[in-house]
């Protein structure tokens, strides 16, 4: 379940650079469109968070669901 979650914010944060570079060609506004990529940044940086293996080479979300399947047993 939390791959999916991953998934898409990944996915939303590439839709949000996408679009905040349309609509800055379209409209020339400067503002929205800085707001678009200061949050596709921070998407992108919590999916590399829950993503990048620490020290001892497994990830937070590994971590997370080996505890969710500790629990659920």
């Amino acid at each position: 379940m939390t791959d999916v979650v991953i998934w898409i914010v990944a996915l939303a944060a590439i839709l949000l650079l996408a679009g905040a570079f349309f609509l800055w060609r379209r409209t020339g506004e400067a503002k929205q469109p800085a707001l678009m990529v200061l949050l596709a940044l921070i998407a992108i940086g919590n999916v590399l968070l829950w993503t990048v293996p620490l020290a001892d080479g497994t990830s937070p979300i590994d971590q997370a669901e080996a505890t969710e399947a500790a629990e659920t047993q």
